[in-house]
């Protein structure tokens, strides 16, 4: 059963004066609109009676265990102005996150049939936790950053410098060594390197100088990034002179991750990444893609693009898919899940209310 969710329904239907017109967003935009409480009532209306966010699209993240924190962290972006949060709503969502984290310190790990992004799920819930300031979080984060630590393919762990995942991180779970890596990406290293920065690890800390080696590898000579120097068949943009190309939703990642370690934008690394960015956006899907050949990765970023380029580079101007009439988003291409209304309409909130 959903929290009041007919009264939070109505409340969107209420204020959603641009339901079913696509929304445009550019400098002049003023912070706060109708469109941004209606998407962030949608969100609190799915809050279920455990507290958590559960997709009733995908049966991998119905446990809700990665989708909690990763809805709590952009519902908590939003000015309280511009969202009326259901009394003691973050709280349920931050008592879901912590009875479902794991002795070490891990959150995607208590489903027994398939693990939920462990790594992803823990650095969110560490975000969720800092930002949300509960009474006694930097205790309840601890064990959480003690197991990010530990989930890097460092010496620790057997790796060097001279493997390609050193300083990254994958899926998370069971400690990989060498020789077999598995996934390992960039989204979710930035992730991670945002739950550190956050929970307060020093730009000296080795943990964040071993990333640096592993951002350092994801970069193009032109500035911009692409997903993974482990696992090729990943790179979604393929191939271009003998590199992997660079694409908009790994160049915003790596200028995110960049920032979280500390590197300032006048660091010739985030400088050309911006250079790359602005002289390659396209307000309606991520840039990087041929949409004509094989399969519309750029129409199937679209809201990952929009939630990271609107970090970057707010002033960037970003389109929106119509918004539904009870608040939420979709994205109508289902390559990355993004049809799900949960995840689209999170990454739409970073663009509404910047």
């Amino acid at each position: 059963m959903l929290i009041d969710r007919r009264t939070f329904l109505l409340n969107a239907l209420a204020v959603a004066g641009t339901t079913g017109v696509a929304f445009a967003t550019g400098c002049s935009r003023r912070r706060g609109s109708a469109p941004l409480r209606a998407a962030a009532q949608y969100l609190w209306s799915q809050q279920a009676d455990d507290g958590g966010f559960h997709s009733t699209t995908y049966g991998l993240l119905r446990s809700g265990q990665s989708l909690t924190p990763f809805v709590l962290v952009a519902l908590l972006g939003v000015p309280d102005s511009e969202s009326s949060r259901p009394r003691g709503a973050v709280e349920r969502a931050l008592t879901f996150i912590t009875a479902n984290t794991n002795a070490e310190g891990a959150l995607g790990l208590m489903d027994d049939t398939a693990a939920d992004y462990p790594n992803y799920a823990t650095a969110l819930a560490v975000c969720a936790m800092v930002k949300a300031r509960k009474s006694g979080y930097e205790k309840i984060i601890e064990p959480m950053v003690a197991q990010l630590r530990a989930q890097q393919f460092s010496e620790a762990n057997g790796w060097t410098s001279q493997h390609a995942p050193y300083g990254g991180w994958g899926m998370g779970g069971s400690i990989r060594r060498p020789p077999e890596a598995g996934h390992v990406d960039l989204s979710m290293t930035r992730h991670v390197l945002e739950a550190l920065q956050l929970s307060g690890v020093p730009a000296s800390d080795q943990v964040v100088t071993r990333a640096l080696t592993y951002l350092e590898r994801s970069q193009n000579p032109d500035g911009g990034f692409y997903f993974s120097p482990v696992n090729p068949e990943i790179n979604k943009a393929g191939e271009s002179g003998g590199r992997f190309a660079s694409y908009g939703t790994a160049t915003a990642d790596g200028v995110l991750a960049l920032r979280a370690a500390g590197v300032s934008d006048e660091d010739p690394r985030i400088a050309k990444a911006i250079v790359w960015l602005k002289d390659h956006h396209e307000p309606d899907r991520a840039p990087g893609f041929d949409e004509g050949t094989g399969q519309p990765w750029g129409s199937g970023l679209r809201f990952y693009y929009a939630a990271a380029i609107s970090r970057v580079l707010p002033k960037l101007p970003v389109e929106l898919p119509p918004q539904t009439s009870d608040g939420s988003f979709r994205n109508s291409v289902n390559l990355v899940k993004e049809d799900d209304p949960l995840i689209a309409t999170a990454f739409a909130l970073y663009v509404l209310a910047r």
